[in-house]
């Protein structure tokens, strides 16, 4: 599967935001909880079944998650380094920096 258009620039606008000028001229915003909510690592991807299965499952009592100290904060961009040329690691402020966005994924998501 080849992609049709390719990154020309990425940059930042503010912490929170890339901004992705691809070959065609178009330009995708992408914010940093957009991206985190698509990761597509093993244990994301993991998390998201187990949360589908549960909702499945007959209601518990709510409880409230406890959140770290970085987890609080508003998310943000740390990083993000181009793995190869297909795909960007990005790291948040959450600490979590494990997902490859390959540029098709950055391109659907931008759409």
């Amino acid at each position: 599967m080849t992609l049709d258009r390719l990154p020309e620039s990425i940059a930042r606008d503010g912490e929170s935001v890339i901004v992705i000028t691809w070959s065609d001229g178009q330009v995708s915003r992408l914010t940093a909880r957009a991206l985190r909510q698509a990761c597509p690592c093993a244990t994301c991807r993991e998390k998201k079944r187990a949360d589908q299965k549960a909702d499945e499952k007959p209601s518990k009592p709510l409880t409230l998650p406890v959140l770290k100290a970085e987890e609080a904060r508003p998310l943000t961009i740390v990083s993000m380094k181009p793995v190869g040329s297909y795909a960007y690691n990005i790291a948040f402020s959450d600490g979590h920096s494990s997902g490859l966005y390959p540029l098709k994924m950055l391109d659907e998501l931008g759409s």
